[in-house]
């Protein structure tokens, strides 16, 4: 069975009440996070940074101290493994990757965990929230 490792993050701006998630559109027409494969030496955190800036064109500052991963097969033969940490936004204004990205949008938690796709993303923003809450 082939490997694949991608790693990305969720992306934050604002405070509390405030805070806000930013969510990806997918050409694929799925609604998800920032995130891409590993390429060469790439650390984790360095693949997370380029995606998020290939895909948003925003720069933001990791957490690292929050990091999950989920597994799942993509096609038959596949298994994918991502990682997923924190970021906050702390420069730039989100432009889209076109050729992967169609549309984004900044939602708080409640409103970005009915609008993601996929159960393990909304497994993922629940892990969030705890983890935030706890900080």
């Amino acid at each position: 069975m082939k490997q694949e490792k991608s790693c990305g993050a969720i992306i934050l701006k604002g405070q509390s009440k405030e805070l806000k998630v930013l969510l990806l559109k997918h050409n694929a027409g799925h609604w998800a996070f920032a995130k891409g494969h590993v390429e060469g030496n790439e650390t984790e955190e360095q693949t997370a940074l380029r995606e998020i800036k290939e895909e948003t064109s925003l720069d933001v500052t990791l957490d690292t101290n929050f990091r999950t991963t989920v597994r799942y097969s993509p096609m038959e033969d596949v298994e994918k493994e991502v990682v997923y940490f924190l970021a906050y936004k702390t420069e730039g204004n989100e432009t889209p990757q076109l050729e992967e990205i169609s549309q984004m949008k900044w939602l708080n938690l409640e409103e970005a965990m009915n609008t993601v796709t996929y159960e393990r993303d909304k497994e993922i923003l629940q892990k969030v929230e705890k983890y935030l809450e706890k900080k």
